[in-house]
């Protein structure tokens, strides 16, 4: 953990999908918003995998990660995650370097171990079994394996085309403790999703440092954690936008198959006391808020995380609104000195640009 740097800011979307308005146009919207946040100084931007469940229009990583570095120049874009356990390492190591070919040092590959989707799809999509830690981590090594470098007299036997020039940064993503440990041990980065367990954030990053072993790509831990963050230019107008977030949280548990309604929609929404008071405590370490707001959360996520990044989570209706929201976060940070500017200057690794120790596969 490194205090004394600055916090980078980058984007987490699920391209959340709207009632009555078409999920093509989330899609699409898409091509707005990267070179938007592009322009703010953001780092990099990351799109989740999800399968099954309208409000996300995220069920192709691969694809939305071409799009989107093919109309940016300098943001990373990579996965927040691709759910291993749904696809073949060999497979997700040929798109992500193929990927790499097209756009040099700029793709990043977070890895998730949850199926993005419930039981039956999890079924569909013909997945492995997940429920034992050692199959996940062999299937997370051999992916290194597969995106690492080799002479050509080296040839493994099996081995991805294009071969890579680079390493293509892996991440791994998880919302517990084992996660963190895995993470640690293999010397991954490691995202953390603060915006889906907050009550279990500090053990799981207290872990991470705790096992992590300088065996990958980077030398000192990495951590990137994210958090839903609404942005306006009023507290009450925060709120406001933050309505279709909050809604989602307890109206998604029970029926899967809902879409965002828009703040109009969601402050028609009767919430119980017990679903308020849950509300209240899950967003009570987010990032909503008018501009001052903002300033005094963000410290405080800073002070509880000690991240080297911010993935901001920002699911608010219309493009206007996110792009403001933002712009306002950017606007708070660097008055706590967090630019991505500053944070180059003050020495703070990146993964993706970090060289290899070893491979990750040999711990």
């Amino acid at each position: 953990m490194n205090d004394t740097a600055p916090l980078k800011l980058s984007v987490l979307d699920t391209v959340p999908v709207w009632y009555d308005v078409p999920a093509a146009r989330s899609l699409t919207e898409l091509l707005e918003l990267a070179p938007a946040v592009e322009r703010l100084g953001y780092h990099r931007y990351w799109l989740a995998e999800h399968h099954n469940m309208p409000a996300f229009g995220t069920s192709t990583p691969p694809v939305l990660i071409g799009r989107l570095a093919a109309v940016t120049d300098t943001l990373r874009i990579g996965s927040g995650g691709v759910m291993l356990p749904n696809h073949t390492p060999l497979v997700v190591a040929e798109q992500f370097a193929t990927l790499d070919v097209f756009h040099p040092g700029r793709i990043d590959l977070g890895i998730g171990r949850a199926p993005g989707g419930e039981p039956a799809t999890a079924r569909a999509l013909r997945r492995t079994d997940p429920a034992h830690e050692a199959g996940f981590e062999r299937q997370l090594t051999d992916l290194i394996e597969y995106l690492t470098p080799y002479k050509e007299d080296e040839r493994p036997p099996v081995a991805v085309s294009p071969a890579p020039e680079r390493p293509v940064p892996v991440w791994l993503l998880g919302t517990s403790a084992s996660s963190a440990a895995l993470a640690g041990r293999l010397g991954l980065p490691y995202a953390f999703a603060h915006h889906l367990n907050p009550a279990g954030t500090e053990a799981a990053l207290a872990r991470y440092r705790a096992e992590f072993r300088p065996v990958g790509l980077i030398e000192r831990p990495y951590v990137a954690v994210s958090a839903q963050v609404v942005a306006a230019p009023t507290d009450e107008e925060a709120e406001w936008q933050a309505g279709p977030i909050r809604v989602a949280h307890v109206e998604g548990p029970t029926n899967p198959l809902t879409l965002f309604r828009t703040p109009e929609g969601a402050a028609g929404y009767r919430l119980r006391q017990s679903e308020k008071d849950y509300l209240d405590a899950h967003f009570g370490t987010q990032i909503v808020g008018g501009p001052a707001s903002v300033r005094r959360r963000l410290a405080e996520f800073r002070a509880l995380t000690g991240a080297d990044e911010l993935l901001a989570a920002t699911p608010v209706f219309g493009v206007e609104a996110r792009v403001r929201s933002f712009a306002i976060l950017a606007d708070a940070a660097a008055g706590e000195g967090a630019g991505q500017a500053t944070a180059a200057a003050a020495g703070t690794a990146d993964p993706g640009a970090a060289s290899p120790v070893s491979s990750a596969s040999s711990s």
